[in-house]
């Protein structure tokens, strides 16, 4: 995997995937992009989101929908790295809770590259929230 990002102006950068996607950083104000650490926090609702969805797709699980949100605590002092995170997922449809309960652990414990990384430095905690769809 190779990444790489390229300095426009100021403090805005733009990143570019090796599969050529490209999103804008932005190390200052955040008026033009995401800062890098809330990128980090969006690639783990993404990873465990695919995860979930994988998991429950296998399960033959009737979901409409998942959203899953993250706020996290960062250190005081540099570097400023996550120390906590917590995860809420909302499921909309007719699931049932044992599997979402499952496929959330299994993400968590066992799938999420990304959430392997941050658990070196952050505990990471979750809520599942139910709605009907």
């Amino acid at each position: 995997m190779i990444a790489k990002a390229e300095w426009q102006h100021e403090q805005i950068y733009r990143a570019t995937s090796d599969s050529g996607h490209t999103v804008t950083m932005d190390g200052g104000a955040h008026t033009e992009g995401a800062s890098p650490m809330e990128y980090v926090l969006m690639a783990l609702c993404g990873c465990t989101s695919v995860d979930v969805v994988s998991i429950l797709t296998k399960k033959r699980e009737r979901f409409t929908g998942l959203t899953v949100s993250a706020t996290a605590q960062k250190a005081t002092q540099s570097p400023t790295v996550f120390t906590a995170i917590e995860l809420v997922y909302r499921v909309t449809g007719s699931v049932n809770p044992k599997s979402m309960e499952d496929a959330v652990r299994l993400s968590k414990e066992k799938y999420c590259s990304v959430s392997a990384m941050l658990e070196k430095t952050a505990a990471i905690t979750y809520t599942i929230e139910y709605a009907d769809a």
